[in-house]
Formats: structure tokens, C-alpha cells, sequence
């Protein structure tokens, strides 16, 4: 049977004619692509859900480590700051060996009215300021924590963006792997075909060509093919093992993805659970403390100091005064007490210009907590369209797919009845292929979608 040509085909066919031959010989002994990888681990393989992948990334992730760092580093300064309001107890120990006098047994410093003179302290030194009864340190040191536990949400969050989008194009890469396989067997076969048709003078020398390029574009795309799933997979292996490892499974759940959430469940639950808006709210509640602190520094500071202990020329609890010997043995324990108010009076203007920087922090703040708002607001809307889109066009991605497979068996039928030609059952499995191959993308960018569409609103 001679299938139906059009002039630019034959024009094609003329000019090809001389390499025909050619051609056919390195396509049939074209070796297959070998790729480079990681040596392959030993074991059974894990089968890892995107579940799996999210809690494996979040424990080998540097950025989300970092985030969570900066959270256990403010949470420690909120502890310190609490503690620092407290009185803050100690102990002292000292021998002060002096050069003495003779024949008498006095030292030759003022200070010092022996030639031994022990100390033995108990010290408790508190500061009494205004920060202390409006416990300003402790609350900026909240705010703070406050604002790292919300920057680690947000890393978590995106982390998890990340993971889904490498996890689904991994699946994704995996179905056009096995079609692509199949539709570059079924080219070779129909090359074949039109080569034998070809010597028995049935097909014309356009249609042998014709045959040829359509073999060597799904050999491209099977490469690609190949390529692409070797690539997805270790881009995702990075994500999951603390050493590189492809020797791993995945679980196919793309053709059931989550439904979307109506617009007004999600607006209430991004109001409620926004992380990049309460760690903004939450800086700008760091600053304002910051500025009444440094507003504090100019009101006078109450220091006590209270010292309870020995202080004697004899390390022990009774002893002889050596000047009084007469008083017979007195004992050595006793406290002293300094108070110390200190009053700023001049520093040169360096008080005035810590106010004036925390001033300028919360004013940063304050942009940074309106722009995040306006950008919440716009995600939002952005996200869930683009996650609406994405649904639909999955939904009509299917459609496709159902006309591809029935156009497919009907081309088939009319091949069998000898009504079609060879490229055009080729023709209906390319489309099958690309209609397949669309509906995969479809639901993965569905799947991101939804991903980012929760660094807004949190899961559901």
C-alpha cells in the first residue's frame, strides 16, 4: 500500500535519495546513551512518600538548620535576659601575703593590717534600673524568639515547596521515561517496515525518510527522556541522604492530587497562620522595645553589692586580733554592703545616638511589616489562581489524553483495515505521547502550586 504524499514530502525524498542509505546504516547501529552516575549503593531501595522526602529534608537542610539555629539562639537570649533581671550570687576566695614590719607583725600596706590576710565571700551584686520593673530587655528578647520561630516556619514552609516540586518532577520524568522507551522501539519497528516496504517497491523513498527522522527524533527524545529522570532523581537524592544515594523508590501518588480549598477557607486560614507576617509583626515588636531601652539608659542605675563571709588574718570561723589581744578570741564572719547609684550626666552624645538608631530600626520595621502585608495579600490571590489554573488545565489535560488514546485506537483500525499508513499510526502515538506527557507537567505544577499556595496558609 502507498501512502498519500504532499510535494514538499517528494521534493524532500529527491533530495534525500543519495543518503538514504546511509542514514538507514547509522541508525541501525547507533549504540544506546550511557550515562555517568553516583556508584550505586548496596541494600534494598526505600520507598519514600513525599511525607518521607519532607521530614528527610528537613533534617540534612543548611538553610532550614540555619533558621532553626537563629531560633534556639534567641530563645537562649530570652533566658538571659530573664536571668538578668535577677540578683546574680558568687564566691570568692583570696590569700594576701604582704612583706611584714619587725618586729611588729602589721603589713606595710595601707589596705592590709597583717602579713596574712584571707578572704572568703559570699557575693550577691544586683542592678536596679527601670528596665528591670518594666522587664523591657525580656520582653524585646520575646519578640525576637517570637520572630525566629516564625522565620524558621517560613524556611520550613519553602523547604517544603522545594521538596514537592523536585519530588513530583522526579514521577513526572519517570512516566515519560517508559513511553518515550516505547514510542523509540515502535520508530525503530516502523523504520524497519518502510525499509522492506521500500525494497519491494510498495512505499515511495519520501516515506523511508519520513520513517528515518521520525526514528531519530524519538531516539532524541528518549535520551532526553533518560536524561531528565537520571537528573530529577539526584537532584532530589541531595535533598534526602546525608551521602549522594539514587538507590531509592518513590511513591506515584500524582494522579490523586488534593483538592483545592474555596477561596474563603483559604483567605481565613493565610489571616491566621501567616508566618511571614507575624515574624514582621513580631520585629517591629522587638524595635519598639529596643527604643524605649535605649530611652532608659539616660535614668539613673541602683547597684548593690552584698558581701557576707571572712575576712581575717586567720582562716578560721573565731581568731585573736593581733593589735587587741586583750579582747581575747572574736569571731571572723561578717557582711558589708556598697550601694551605688550612678547618674548619666555626659557621655558625648553616645545615648542619644542609640536612640536615634533604634528609632531608625523601628522605622525599618515598620515598612518592612506594611510591605509584607501588601505582599500577603497579593500571594495570595496570585497563589490561589495560579493553583485554580493549574486544575483546570489538569482537568483538560485529562480530556486530551482521552481523545490521544481514542484517536490512537482508531488510527489502528484503520491501519489493520489498510485505510492508513504506518506514519500516521506513528503520528497518533507521538500525540498520545506529548498528550501524556502534558498531562503529567500539569498535575506536577498542580502540586506546586498547592506548595506555595500553603507558604501562605499553612497545610490542609
Amino acid at each position: 500500500m502507498k501512502s498519500r504524499t504532499s510535494h514538499l514530502v517528494v521534493f524532500a525524498g529527491l533530495a534525500w535519495a543519495g543518503m538514504a542509505p546511509h542514514l538507514h546504516a547509522q541508525s541501525a547501529s547507533q549504540p544506546p546513551i550511557t550515562l555517568a552516575m553516583p556508584e550505586p549503593s548496596t541494600g534494598p531501595p526505600p520507598v519514600i512518600t513525599l511525607n518521607d522526602a519532607l521530614e528527610r529534608a528537613r533534617v540534612l537542610d543548611a538553610q532550614l538548620q540555619a533558621a532553626s539555629t537563629e531560633a534556639v539562639i534567641a530563645h537562649e537570649d530570652r533566658v538571659q535576659a530573664r536571668a538578668s533581671l535577677l540578683p546574680a550570687f558568687s564566691q570568692s576566695t583570696q590569700y594576701l601575703g604582704t612583706q611584714g614590719d619587725t618586729p611588729l607583725a602589721t603589713g606595710r600596706f595601707v589596705s592590709n593590717d597583717g602579713v596574712n590576710l584571707w578572704r572568703q565571700w559570699a557575693i550577691a551584686r544586683g542592678e536596679l534600673t527601670s528596665g528591670t520593673f518594666l522587664r523591657t530587655p525580656v520582653k524585646r528578647a520575646q519578640a525576637a524568639e517570637a520572630a525566629a520561630d516564625a522565620r524558621l516556619e517560613v524556611a520550613r514552609r519553602g523547604l517544603a515547596v522545594t521538596v514537592t516540586e523536585r519530588y513530583y518532577g522526579l514521577v513526572s520524568a519517570e512516566h515519560r521515561y517508559a513511553p518515550a522507551q516505547q514510542a523509540a522501539a515502535q520508530a525503530q519497528r516502523f523504520l524497519d517496515i518502510a525499509q522492506r516496504q521500500q525494497r519491494l517497491g510498495q512505499v515511495a523513498q519520501a516515506d523511508v525518510i519520513k520513517a528515518d527522522i521520525a526514528y531519530q527524533q524519538q531516539q532524541q527524545a528518549y535520551r532526553d527522556a533518560t536524561v531528565l529522570m537520571e537528573n530529577a532523581r539526584l537532584a532530589l537524592a541531595v535533598l534526602l541522604f546525608p551521602a549522594l544515594n539514587q538507590n531509592f523508590t518513590v511513591v506515584d501518588d500524582l494522579s490523586v492530587p488534593p483538592a483545592l480549598p474555596p477561596f474563603p477557607d483559604v483567605r481565613m486560614m493565610a489571616e491566621r497562620g501567616n508566618p511571614d507576617l507575624r515574624a514582621a509583626n513580631e520585629t517591629l515588636r522587638a524595635a519598639r522595645f529596643e527604643v524605649s531601652g535605649a530611652k532608659q539608659a539616660f535614668l539613673p542605675t541602683l547597684a548593690v553589692d552584698l558581701v557576707y563571709g571572712i575576712e581575717a588574718n586567720e582562716f578560721a570561723l573565731h581568731s585573736v586580733d593581733v593589735a587587741q589581744p586583750e579582747l581575747g578570741v572574736l569571731p571572723n564572719l561578717g557582711y558589708f554592703v556598697t550601694v551605688n547609684l550612678a547618674v548619666p550626666i555626659w557621655d558625648w552624645g553616645t545615648l542619644r545616638s542609640k536612640v536615634r538608631q533604634a528609632r531608625a530600626r523601628e522605622t525599618q520595621a515598620q515598612v518592612e511589616l506594611s510591605q509584607t502585608q501588601r505582599l500577603l495579600v497579593s500571594n495570595l490571590y496570585t497563589f490561589y489562581n495560579e493553583a485554580l489554573a493549574a486544575r483546570t488545565n489538569a482537568d483538560n489535560a485529562q480530556h486530551i489524553v482521552d481523545l490521544a488514546t481514542e484517536s490512537l485506537r482508531l488510527t489502528n483500525l484503520r491501519y489493520e483495515a489498510g485505510e492508513s499508513s504506518a506514519l500516521e499510526v506513528v503520528d497518533a502515538q507521538n500525540t498520545l505521547v506529548q498528550a501524556r506527557d502534558g498531562y503529567d507537567g500539569a498535575l506536577t505544577r498542580y502540586r506546586v502550586a498547592l506548595a506555595r499556595l500553603q507558604t501562605v496558609t499553612g497545610p490542609f
